[in-house]
């Protein structure tokens, strides 16, 4: 069956919003040439580069945002992206020290883990699951 393999970032302001997920995430931002388009690389590994992730994920790219922002208040009109993170409460501090605002505060997902969402700097909403089979 079909499996996502790719998630675009739109952003108003891109050097912005590669600092925000270069400083919650550590993921990598390289331009591709001459047009407004990064790369996002998201784990350990290249693929552009033929060596595999060691670990689960997909990789991505960061576009300029054409329009407006959603405004606070509406609701999701867009694809969500969910990032596996070790410890759901530091990365909510963490994206939140980076100029992120809860969209939904931590709380247990029973029988799979902790989860958050944040809106980073530009409104785009990001999860922070932490797997914890125990969590409730």
């Amino acid at each position: 069956m079909p499996r996502p393999v790719h998630f675009e970032i739109h952003a108003t302001e891109p050097a912005a919003i590669q600092a925000f997920y270069e400083t919650v995430f550590g993921w990598r931002f390289d331009r591709w040439g001459d047009v407004p388009y990064w790369l996002i690389t998201t784990g350990d590994g290249d693929p552009r580069g033929g060596v595999p992730h060691s670990e689960p994920g997909i990789d991505g790219g960061m576009v300029p945002r054409i329009g407006d922002r959603a405004a606070d208040g509406q609701g999701v009109n867009a694809f969500v992206i969910t990032v596996d993170v070790p410890d759901c409460a530091a990365y909510l501090d963490n994206a939140i020290a980076a100029g992120a605002t809860v969209a939904m505060p931590r709380a247990a997902t029973p029988g799979v883990g902790w989860l958050a969402y944040v809106k980073d700097p530009d409104g785009n909403i990001v999860g922070l699951m932490q797997a914890d089979p125990s969590a409730a």
